[in-house]
Parts: C-alpha cells; structure tokens; sequence
C-alpha cells in the first residue's frame, strides 16, 4: 500500500471538480480496489507522497505551494503535482507532474500523462465490442469539429489572442502554446483522405464543437451517431484540439479501433510500459496517406482483428479511471523500493 498526505483543507465539495482525480476516488467517491493500494495518512513524515491536492490553478498562491514542496522535500518525500486543463503547466521543481498534455519533447520524465478518464462508450450503444474484418480498403472514420471558413478561422485566431492575454496578465497558470487552429487542420486533412481513391473515408463534420446542440434529444442523437462511426469503422481519425490531446483518441481504443493519430510532439500515457507504436497509426501532416494505406497493406487480416482486441483490452487495464492508477500503483510501488 502507499501512503499519501495531502492538505485535507482541500477536500471540500466546492473543490470536487478540481481535485488531484485519485483524491477524488479516496475521498469524495472511495473506490473499493484503490482503497485497497492507497491510504491516505495525517502527517507528511509517513507518508510515502506528498499529493498537492488540487490543481495547481486552484492551489493558494506561489507561496502555498513552494511550502508544500519544501516541506515534503525536507523530509525525503516524493511529491505529486495535477496540473488540469487543456495546456498544463512544467514545474521546475523536483515534482511527479500529472496533465492531460504538453509537448513531448519539452516534458521530462518525471511527466505522467493523464488519459481522458470516460465511460465505456459500449454503456451509449448498449452492445458489446466486436472486432472488425480487414477490408481490401482501408476504412476510416470520423464525426466531429471541423470547419474551413473564413468565420471559423477569424475565431481561432481571437480565441488565441484571448488565451495569449489571459497568459500575459497571469489570469491563466499553463506553458505558453503555438498558435493551432484545431478545427482548421482537421478539415484539411480530412479533405485530403477524402479525395483519395484507395482509402474509405466515413466523414460527418460538425461546425462546431460537439455539433453546437442546444436540445437534449439532438445531443443524445450526436452522442449515438459519434459512437456509431467508430463502431463501424476500423481506423479512427484522431487530431488534438485546444490542447495537445485527443479524448476521440481514446475513446477510440475503448471501443477495440484502432486510432490513426496524427503527430503533434503529443506523450500518450504509461509510456514508460505501453508500446504505442502497437496500439496506433502515427502519422505526419505531410503524409497522411501514404501511412495508412502501408500500414493496412502490410497487416495480416488474423492481426488486424487482433489489434483491435488488445486495443480494448489496453484500455480496459491500463486507460480505464482505476485501471490507470492500479498501473500508477505499481510504478510508484518500484521506485519507493529503490530508496
């Protein structure tokens, strides 16, 4: 079992959507197997980690934190740090830091990339996963946000512009991000599998995101129609948004596809004991086609089926809310024993 201190103070209602995600599974909702390997403790000196308990946004100030991290330090402790939203913040400090993205190249190995933590897409469809058969053609599929008009790019361009000055006059704690116009990109490259002769493409663009729909019956009718696609197309188009992620990409891999990702310098979670080459199609923006029609050419029909099963056995075991921090357990468990 590991033991955690954290400041309690925190755990209030007010913070639930906020908190570090495996407080929330000891805490507000336990969950009966991570009760099992975590223990929370009263004191930073037994503790095995000193967990900041929400996110850093929402932490005090500055002097909260370099505190926190100091005190644990002082007495030789691991420190985890959640850091949420779309960007994430690096900490220059000898920290665990847990976000939903950043730029590989420009994290260390102390960054654990959290998955986006959903429901088993089969609960919407109320069926059972079903691998598909290797078709002559490779068949993609993808419902969602994309847009090329002039409107939409005049809007990523001032949603930029608003983050850049929320950076600016510290309203927003995150690394600084490149200007991506998500939507924009998505719809090219879409645009570019679509006009192909040896790939299938299964497109439904949305305008905005999560199709704009205001009445309950037409997002249900969005939410159906979206998992629909990916149950019946083997590959999946998979581009991050606002931040370097994708939740289509594992959604996804919840659903036993197999996700045709495209390269944007992304970290995908437990790289440290996840093979992602296994698991995905990684592509470049300059060679959308070219990669996934080799990559189709080249599989065995038995091996085609068989990716698309360890697909969602991975995200059974390894991506599912417990499944990850069962996984987390077990790293964190060797490195204590190297002390």
């Amino acid at each position: 079992m590991i033991k955690l201190f954290t400041d309690q103070s925190y755990l209030s209602p007010e913070n639930r959507t906020v908190v570090f995600p495996l407080l929330f599974d000891l805490w507000y909702l336990p969950n009966s197997n991570l009760v099992q390997k975590y223990k929370l403790v009263d004191s930073v000196e037994s503790c095995d980690i000193a967990v900041v308990p929400v996110d850093l946004a929402h932490y005090g100030n500055e002097k909260t934190f370099d505190d926190f991290v100091a005190n644990a330090l002082k007495h030789g402790k691991k420190i985890w740090v959640y850091t949420a939203g779309d960007y994430g913040k690096t900490i220059p400090k000898p920290v665990f830091t847990f976000r939903t993205a950043g730029f590989d190249s420009k994290l260390d190995k102390n960054t654990f990339i959290l998955p986006s933590f959903i429901t088993d897409p089969f609960v919407h469809l109320e069926q059972q996963f079903k691998p598909l058969s290797k078709t002559a053609l490779p068949a993609i599929g993808f419902v969602g946000h994309a847009n090329n008009s002039l409107l939409k790019r005049l809007k990523e361009v001032l949603v930029f512009l608003k983050y850049r000055f929320a950076l600016f006059t510290n309203k927003l704690v995150t690394d600084s991000q490149k200007f991506y116009p998500s939507s924009v990109k998505r719809f090219q490259l879409l645009q570019i599998l679509e006009r192909q002769n040896n790939v299938k493409t299964d497109f439904i663009y949305r305008e905005k995101y999560k199709g704009g729909f205001k009445n309950q019956e037409d997002k249900e009718k969005s939410i159906l129609e979206f998992f629909q696609n990916i149950q019946q197309n083997p590959y999946i188009f998979c581009l991050r948004g606002a931040g370097n992620f994708s939740v289509r990409f594992y959604e996804t891999l919840a659903m036993g596809r197999i996700p045709f990702v495209i390269d944007t310098d992304f970290r995908l979670p437990l790289n440290q004991i996840i093979d992602w080459q296994k698991h995905c199609v990684i592509a470049s923006e300059k060679n959308v086609v070219d990669t996934l029609v080799t990559f189709h050419k080249n599989i065995t029909s038995q091996d085609f089926i068989q990716l698309q099963k360890d697909n969602r056995k991975l995200w059974l075991e390894f991506l599912e809310r417990e499944a990850y921090f069962i996984k987390i357990h077990t790293i964190f468990k060797r490195l204590l024993n190297e002390i």
